[in-house]
């Protein structure tokens, strides 16, 4: 078993990989540096094992899709994810770490946005949907994490082992994130100098594609770990839209004495049921969530570390 590992997920980054490498190997002398290719076609995985990373490949593309291969695979007490675009600087590497050895935090992010992002990152609408998913999280999850998309992440052994990737593409860093709020991880942050990409060196991330699959995932954790919440605003959204429809036919009911818009009636009746329905289905999915909660922490403590050889 590692005592800590450095996870570097890779797809077409032979301009870059080998410095990446190199720099970690430098930094974390100790550790073992893993680079799962995924599907490269530019001699990445080469170049990488060139450059000392043990290699391993995963043929299902996306990065969620490799992070499952990893965190499936490999045993150590700490693991650093970084990505192979050379944009995260290996000399704050030291500190996540001991952040997850020796303060016991389970997932350590480090956060771009609070140092050089913003100036360094030159493609405007990524700054924008970083914003829009940081506070959409913040505010639904009543969190306060200051980098959501980081791909620059230190964890545990028992965050690892007890984390059901879902995620097949670049929603696996949101996904991370809901997962260590919802469960009460220990989440550290560590501010790190990010720098942009090299001349030369293309985002594999779609912005408008990604992006929108990043705010479906964000609404679908929110139904699923927020059941009653997400069902209640749905239930009151639907109440307020029966009662705007049947405040008009309830005026003229009082005026007339006859319902003139039966047919509105009668969907506004619908509208208010399911309102109803759509609250108790929130109170029954709550339970069930907490039951689910509470198995988790049995199986957090069941988790131990298995002994290391020295």
């Amino acid at each position: 078993m590692n005592r800590i590992a450095v996870l570097i997920p890779c797809y077409n980054e032979s301009r870059t990989i080998g410095k990446v490498v190199r720099d970690y190997k430098e930094a974390l002398p100790e550790a073992s540096v893993y680079v799962y290719d995924n599907n490269s076609t530019d001699g990445s995985a080469e170049l990488a094992r060139e450059a000392g990373a043990i290699v391993r490949h995963e043929y299902k593309q996306g990065k969620g899709n490799v992070m499952r291969r990893m965190f499936m695979e490999i045993d150590a007490d700490c693991y650093l994810m970084v990505d192979g675009d050379d944009t995260y600087p290996a000399e704050s590497a030291r500190q996540m770490i001991d952040a997850v050895l020796t303060r016991k935090a389970d997932m350590v992010i480090g956060d771009r946005l609070s140092s050089t992002y913003y100036d360094e990152n030159k493609r405007l609408f990524h700054n924008f949907g970083n914003t829009i998913v940081k506070k959409s999280i913040n505010i639904l999850f009543h969190s306060d994490i200051t980098d959501i998309m980081t791909g620059y992440r230190a964890f545990s052994y028992r965050f690892v082992k007890t984390f059901p990737v879902l995620s097949e593409g670049f929603e696996i860093e949101t996904e991370m994130t809901i997962h260590a709020i919802d469960k009460n991880m220990e989440i550290d942050n560590v501010i790190v100098q990010y720098r942009d990409r090299p001349e030369g060196s293309e985002s594999k991330l779609d912005t408008v594609g990604d992006g929108i699959k990043v705010l479906m995932t964000i609404i679908n954790f929110y139904r699923i770990y927020r059941p009653l919440q997400f069902f209640s605003g749905l239930s009151l959204v639907m109440i307020i839209i029966a009662f705007a429809f049947f405040i008009p036919v309830f005026a003229s009911f009082i005026a007339t004495h006859t319902v003139t818009k039966i047919p509105t009636l009668v969907v506004c009746g619908f509208v208010a049921l399911a309102s109803i329905q759509s609250f108790f289905s929130g109170m029954i999915l709550n339970s069930l969530k907490q039951k689910e909660r509470q198995d988790f922490e049995i199986k957090l403590h069941q988790v131990s570390r298995p002994s290391r050889e020295d």
